[in-house]
This record gives C-alpha cells, structure tokens and sequence, in this order.
C-alpha cells in the first residue's frame, strides 16, 4: 500500500502568450478549472499505475472541495482520512505558455491544517511507502514519516515546491527526488559546492544512504542508489503541458516499487508516465493510466550520459 500525506488543490488555470514578468499583467483569453495539489496528483498518478492507496489531508467545507476530491474518488483513492476544516480548499494559480512552460502560485488553505494522526490507526507495515511533498506543514510531514519508520515502511520525499528540508526529515528518508532547480536547493541548504543534479544524488546515496533521484525534464532522470547510477534519457512526446508531469513521475515510480519493482524498473514507469503527462492540459486531467504507462515503458529507452 502507498500512504500519501500530502495537499489537496484546486486548480486555476489560464494559457496565456507568454509568462508574466515581476509587475505585469498578460491576459489569458478564459480558465479552465481542475482537481490538482502535490499530494492529490501524486495518489492518483500511483492510484492510476495500479498502486493500492490511501491519501491522508485535508479541504474546506466549500464546493471546491468536491471538485478537488472527483478524480480521486472516481479513480478509487481511499479518502477516509481526508478531514473537513474550517478553512477554504487550497488553491493553485496557473499560468501556461504555448511551450507549456508554467508559473504556478499556491494557496495554502485547508492545507496547513493537515495532520497524519490517522497513519497511527491504519497500522502501516514493512511492504507499505509514505510519499510526500512540502505543500504542507513540515513538522507534520516529519511525524509522518517517523510513524512510517517506527512501523518498517519506507519514506519517499519529493523535494517541491523546492525548500530546504528539515535535518530530521532528512534523516528518515529512504529516497528523495527533486528535478533541477530542488537539487540545486538542496545541496545549498546542505553547504554542498555541488550545482549539477547528478553529482547532487550521487552525493546524497555516497554520505546520507538515501537514494537520490532528478528529474531532467526532456533530458530523462538520473539517479544513485547503493553506489549505482541509473541514467534514462526521456521518450520523445509532444509537449502540451507540463503541470504535474514531475507528480506523474513521482506517483508512477512509487506505485512500481510498491509493487516489488527494482530501482530501474521504477524509473522507467515513472519516466513514461510523466512523459505521457506533458501531452496533454490540466493537472490530474494529464495524469495516464497502467495500460499506457506499461506501453511507453516497453519501448527500448536510450541510455542517458
């Protein structure tokens, strides 16, 4: 089973010409409005892959909550541990270029009132994994992950939005991933000279034990475990839409490992599903389903540099 701990969203999202500037308005000729949040995307993309999971957060009272939680319950996420606060459903604001390069500005909401409690009633075990990401509270993402530990499961952290982790999160990882720019934060909270991401997770495997993953757009991923390097170089997609092709990954990669999946295995089905994630709009709207994943996946991936 995948615990996922993480926030639940609605998405805003405008095409526009180009991405503003600090000060600009650019117009967007209408929206479109999605279920989207880290943590949601993350259930549904390793819900869609064929993991068994349950997403642990939280959503206002509002109508947004509805629309935030419709893909999930429809795709067959548990959401029992999903509370109702006091507080707006978190929101995000998107602005997408003809590339499909985004800008993406988050409000927090009921988000910063999620707590991980009920993981103490659901008695996770050695075979489970608890995914997360920073789009809620840290403190409560780090008792988390301590309640996963204490339990034998395994703890996977993805470093977004980009900050620098608490040293006693860090410590109770067993794998982190992050795409570049999170890299390149983490080896400055870290005091590392490094800048580039294979050097960044080649460090984090050889001096913390934890096994390091970066995403590199269309470039693929890399990644270090155990003093092993995996390289996949990305399939070629045409790109729409990047919103949530790192979550696709993400969820997709763990969803392969829960499965018994080896490290390179896991890394080619998140690299699919995250390819096949940038061909379409939309947030979970984008997110592919186990039948192409495994279709993309089969194809012979060139090896990375």
């Amino acid at each position: 089973m995948i615990v996922v701990f993480g926030s639940i969203n609605i998405d805003l999202v405008t095409r526009v010409e180009r991405l503003p500037g600090a000060g600009e308005t650019v117009l967007g000729p209408d929206y479109a409005v999605h279920p989207g949040g880290k943590g949601a995307n993350q259930a549904l993309a390793a819900r869609r892959a064929g993991a068994a999971v349950t997403l642990i957060g939280a959503v206002g009272r509002d109508d947004f909550a509805t629309t935030a939680l419709s893909l999930l319950a429809a795709d067959g996420v548990a959401l029992r541990h999903v509370a109702r606060l006091p507080a707006p459903t978190g929101a995000a604001f998107i602005a997408i270029d003809p590339e499909g390069a985004n800008q993406i500005i988050v409000a927090a909401g009921a988000n910063a009132g999620a707590r991980p409690d009920a993981l103490r009633e659901m008695a996770p075990g050695p075979g489970d994994i608890l995914l997360l990401q920073r789009e809620v509270p840290e403190e409560a993402c780090l008792e988390a992950a301590r309640l996963m530990k204490s339990a034998g499961g395994r703890v996977v952290l993805n470093l977004a939005p980009a900050g620098a982790p608490a040293p006693a999160l860090l410590d109770l990882l067993d794998i982190l991933v992050v795409n570049e720019h999170e890299a390149r934060v983490l080896a400055q909270s870290l005091g590392w000279p490094e800048c580039e991401p294979d050097a960044i997770v080649r460090r984090l495997d050889a001096e913390r034990g934890i096994a390091g993953i970066a995403t590199l757009g269309a470039a693929g991923v890399v990644a270090w475990q155990g003093g092993r390097r995996e390289r996949l170089a990305a399939p070629a997609v045409a790109v729409v839409d990047t919103v949530a092709a790192g979550d696709s990954f993400t969820g997709a990669f763990a969803a392969a490992l829960a499965k018994g999946g080896e490290l390179a295995d896991a890394l080619r089905q998140g690299l699919a599903a995250g390819s096949l994630a940038c061909t379409r709009s939309g947030a979970q709207p984008s997110i592919p389903r186990a039948a192409e994943i495994a279709a993309l996946a089969g194809r012979s991936f060139p090896q990375g540099r």
